[in-house]
């Protein structure tokens, strides 16, 4: 029988309150995954009344006490690492050591933030004035939305709720409807590690139903979402009616540069693992190839070669190299854009169908795809396609390479291959990216520096690192004057005022 996922509200495990489920199943073969409460805006309610009454003694708890009930919930997250990286391969499909990976990402994220239980560092200035003493110190929001894409479903919600709790705020979060039980098992873990209840809140669903009753709720003046772009820019009009704080992670088109001098061999595995990782379902994937014209064929050789050998199939199976597109839409869209390629003039040098053979009928499998003699302008070089499909784009220089690089409307994250350092510091001097690798694919950061992107990618905040603090606090500026009398700054004769 298939398990029943609930909600999580105020402590209690509830269903939503109309009574609606609705299934997941597993994109490799279509085996019912679990079934799950479908809520809508009147369990938002209730979630975001449970998260306010919380807020009241939550933002009062020592943020070190906060801190230990994130690194009792990271030792879990760890015990529990395989059981979790299985059930996300069943639920989303991506292979089991990349599984693993994401689960490992949650875990260095609690650490990392249940260390700044003892920080959260504000400052001291001296005054400008006599017998007066200044500080400032972070101050928590509120009641946080949350909500979060299926193609990282432990790492993404970790970035944005491990911050959240550590400066005192509480959460009311909406995962993605195709990766739920990673949600529920994540807010499980919180609660087992001593999180009191109403902090969390987890509310399953869709985005038109849930997504956008947390955004539009008048109770909860913070937002951090993740998701397409489209859906971003409709979640940026809606927040900014209502004057709330928003943060915005949204599309990428992602390249890697391969100049004349790069190692091909170092260059082709960065490629591969940064267009085909995750079937090319993450927002750091290298879609485009900007590749000096000297060493193209020799790259395009190498790559066909390879990624015309990598095998599909079910996550779960140790010799899969890569695993199903998350849905039949999603496997839809990108053999869409591989037509449009085609049809724009590309030369498709592999891959670019519909895999049905055998074990791979019941799933949504695409073909690790590259495309050669790309134009800059093509659709499939600036627009996001989200699966395992990259371009080659050839270039005379190292500035043509930057130019290319720069003229999308994203800027997420980029890479430069080169033996050449004075080059490699002219990229990161000149290409407008939030990432930027050298001799490395684009994929890969870490919990420990900001994440995020310029132009279209979001909306100037980031994620991760102490950046991510700066979000979840609002500053507090604070004069303690100690002189027994009205002192009164900018005007009084300050030069009397500091005479002994």
């Amino acid at each position: 029988m298939v398990d029943l996922f609930r909600n999580h509200v105020g402590g209690d495990w509830v269903e939503a309150k109309a009574g609606r489920t609705f299934e997941r199943r597993n994109p490799a073969n279509g085996d019912v995954v679990g079934t799950y409460t479908k809520s809508d805006g009147e369990d938002v309610a209730a979630a975001v009344e449970a998260a306010k009454t919380a807020y009241r003694s939550w933002r009062l708890y020592p943020a070190p006490r906060r801190g230990e009930i994130l690194y009792r919930a990271a030792q879990l997250l760890l015990d529990r690492k395989e059981s979790l990286a299985r059930e996300m391969t069943e639920e989303m499909g991506k292979v089991i050591q990349e599984a693993r990976g994401d689960v490992q990402e949650a875990i260095d994220m609690t650490l990392y933030m249940a260390g700044e239980g003892r920080r959260l560092y504000g400052q001291t200035t001296p005054s400008e004035l006599r017998d007066k003493f200044n500080m400032s110190q972070r101050r928590p929001f509120g009641v946080c939305g949350v909500v979060t894409p299926w193609n990282f479903p432990m790492a993404i919600p970790s970035w944005k709720i491990m911050p959240a709790l550590i400066t005192g705020n509480t959460v009311v979060f909406k995962p993605a409807s195709f990766t739920p039980r990673s949600a529920v098992r994540l807010v499980e873990i919180l609660e087992e590690a001593g999180l009191p209840a109403g902090v969390v809140n987890l509310v399953l669903g869709t985005g038109p139903e849930v997504g956008n009753a947390i955004i539009e709720h008048p109770d909860v003046p913070l937002v951090s979402f993740t998701g397409s772009t489209e859906t971003g820019h409709d979640v940026a009009v809606s927040a900014a009616h209502l004057n709330k704080r928003l943060s915005l992670e949204m599309g990428g088109k992602n390249a890697v540069i391969v100049l004349d001098d790069a190692d091909l061999d170092l260059a082709a595995e960065g490629i591969l693992w940064s267009a085909f990782g995750t079937s090319g379902q993450r927002c750091t994937a290298a879609s485009r190839v900007v590749v000096h014209r000297s060493v193209q064929r020799r790259l395009a050789e190498m790559l066909v070669s390879r990624a015309g050998g990598m095998r599909l199939g079910n996550g779960l199976e140790a010799t899969t190299e890569i695993g199903p597109v998350v849905s039949e839409g999603q496997l839809a869209s990108v053999h869409q854009y591989v037509e449009v390629g085609q049809a724009e003039g590309a030369r498709l040098a592999v891959g670019g169908g519909i895999a049905r053979e055998g074990e791979l009928e019941q799933g949504f499998f695409y073909q690790p795809t590259v495309f050669d003699d790309v134009r800059a302008d093509m659709r499939i070089a600036q627009e996001e396609i989200f699966g395992p499909v990259t371009a080659l784009i050839p270039v005379d220089s190292l500035e043509e390479a930057v130019a290319v690089v720069n003229g999308v409307k994203y800027g997420l994250s980029a890479s430069i291959f080169t033996a050449d350092i004075n080059r490699a510091f002219r990229a990161v001097r000149d290409i407008d990216t939030g990432i930027l690798y050298v001799n490395a694919g684009t994929t890969g950061a870490e919990i420990h520096l900001p994440f995020g992107g310029t132009k279209a990618t979001g909306n100037g905040h980031r994620e991760a690192g102490t950046a991510a603090l700066d979000f979840f606090t609002e500053w507090q500026s604070i004069y303690v004057d100690y002189s027994g009398k009205l002192q009164r700054a900018q005007i009084d004769d300050i030069d009397a005022q500091i005479a002994p």
